[in-house]
């Protein structure tokens, strides 16, 4: 049984790296989450080449995590900058997570990164919930695969 639906690998982590790429686009998009959103100051703050920039926020863009927008500063000549889009703003968890998991597992020198709701100041961490609110702990969780066909692990390698 195929396990792939028009060229487009079954599982959803698969299709969903097909995105993500690499380690550029997480980092753009971190920096999107704290509020950059031109194209200069992405590549300032990650010292990335331009090129691989403007590949990358072209790829973002098309995979619908980015938007585009027109601006003119005043005696320039107009530009875009970048803004996330809901499918972007919902890589936040995502993003939290893989922090959550390096302030672990590869901690720095100066300690874990800091994560607080916004409107309360209470510390937070991504964690498995149930749909009644309750946390269980991910030695609990398991995935089932896609019903009717097997899980894309050849997409994985």
């Amino acid at each position: 049984m195929s396990t792939r639906t028009a060229g487009r690998p079954n599982c959803s982590i698969a299709r969903a790296l097909d995105l993500l790429r690499d380690r550029w686009t997480f980092l753009i998009l971190r920096e999107a989450h704290l509020g950059t959103t031109r194209f200069a100051d992405f590549r300032d703050v990650l010292g990335i080449a331009p090129n691989i920039l403007t590949n990358r926020l072209t790829a973002m863009v098309e995979a619908g995590l980015l938007e585009r927008r027109e601006y003119r500063a005043e005696g320039e000549r107009t530009r875009c900058d970048y803004h996330l889009t809901p499918a972007g703003d919902d890589l936040k968890i995502v993003l939290a997570a893989l922090q959550q998991w390096g302030d672990v597992h590869v901690p720095r020198d100066q300690g874990p990164t800091v994560v607080r709701h916004a409107k309360s100041g209470e510390l937070v961490d991504v964690s498995f919930t149930t749909e009644s609110g309750t946390r269980v702990p991910a030695a609990e969780v398991s995935f089932d695969p896609v019903p009717g066909s097997t899980a894309d692990r050849s997409d994985w390698r």
